[in-house]
């Protein structure tokens, strides 16, 4: 049996809005309050460490921004994984791209290729894991999937 997605059902399949965010009863929804409190220090198989912010975002810049920035870090994710990836650091390099910033990941990108000249590839990897490591000491974002 399958488990559709209850707030998709919710918002779009019965009150015909884009997602919770759009529905005038979100304040009060004791199911969308939940599931924000789980996911401050929860997570499935999706990172939600930036959910409140990228609420907050789509609300304030929209839907379409809201993608464009998401196109921009799968582009990071995959020059990640071309450049670093050892064969272990998919589901890494996925939570590093969902909760760092942007331009942190381009500047963390830029600092393992300087780092890492001439390295094999595993070499490359922990070079640009220990870049990685040492921007989420500094900001207290988690790396790991937390359950």
């Amino acid at each position: 049996m399958k488990v559709g997605c209850p707030f998709i059902t919710c918002a779009v399949k019965q009150r015909g809005t884009e997602f919770c965010w759009k529905c005038p009863e979100q304040e009060n929804c004791q199911k969308w309050r939940e599931r924000r409190e789980w996911g401050k220090s929860h997570d499935s198989f999706v990172c939600y460490q930036k959910l409140e912010d990228n609420i907050e975002f789509i609300k304030s810049k929209g839907i379409s921004t809201f993608a464009k920035t998401q196109k921009a870090k799968e582009e990071l994710i995959t020059e990640m994984l071309v450049e670093f990836n050892d064969g272990r650091s998919k589901s890494f390099y996925c939570i590093a791209a969902t909760v760092m910033d942007i331009e942190e990941i381009k500047h963390a990108i830029a600092q393992a290729r300087n780092e890492s000249k001439g390295m094999d590839i595993k070499g490359k990897a922990k070079t640009f894991h220990s870049i990685i490591n040492e921007v989420a000491a500094k900001r207290k974002y988690s790396l790991k999937l937390r359950k």
